[in-house]
């Protein structure tokens, strides 16, 4: 669930991939990353991300999770698994914006689809295929606001919001109306 408020950034660290399923599964907990990558990861993480190393995101693996969450991180056990072991995964943290103080460019505001249909869905292949050459190859940051001054205090549930895939409000998510209208941009550094 998003609540808007006038700086609702997300910046999102770098991937971090410090085991392999090799023993007993695939452990990227966030203790054992803050201690291995100091101040390279917020302590309070708002969001974590975790993808096999071929990009697959951890959710369309099929594979079964012991933790995957922003307090603890991500944990593939091989006891787990049907198959006996975990593929290799790697994980991304998402900060509090106060966290990221990198010299950050931003894009302009894009606004491509409307809630009408299906949702609101701005999609950063699609915006890159409408605009070529206007954002850049490896967006770390992105930031997404609604269009109408007055949905500034409504939250809607989020299906996804990250700078890799971009923003996707569905109505089908939603408990008593549509998404709102939104706008994103991406931020580089």
């Amino acid at each position: 669930k998003v609540t808007h408020h006038h700086d609702n950034l997300h910046c999102w660290t770098q991937w971090f991939d410090r085991d392999d399923p090799s023993g007993t599964g695939d452990w990227e907990t966030l203790s054992d990353l803050l201690k291995q990558y100091p101040n390279e990861i917020c302590p309070n993480p708002v969001d974590v991300e975790a993808t096999t190393l071929s990009g697959t995101p951890a959710k369309q693996t099929g594979e079964v999770f012991y933790k995957y969450d922003k307090t603890s991180g991500f944990v593939c056990r091989n006891e787990d698994q049907k198959q006996g072991m975990c593929k290799d995964y790697r994980v991304r943290f998402s900060c509090p914006s106060a966290y990221c103080s990198k010299k950050v460019c931003w894009t302009k505001w894009f606004d491509r689809d409307n809630p009408s249909g299906t949702g609101d869905w701005e999609l950063l292949s699609d915006l890159r295929t409408e605009n070529p050459g206007k954002i850049c190859e490896t967006p770390q940051y992105i930031q997404a606001k609604p269009k109408s001054p007055l949905s500034s205090f409504i939250g809607d549930n989020i299906y996804i919001y990250n700078p890799t895939q971009g923003f996707v409000c569905r109505n089908e998510d939603q408990t008593f109306m549509n998404c709102w209208d939104y706008e994103v941009r991406f931020g580089c550094c």
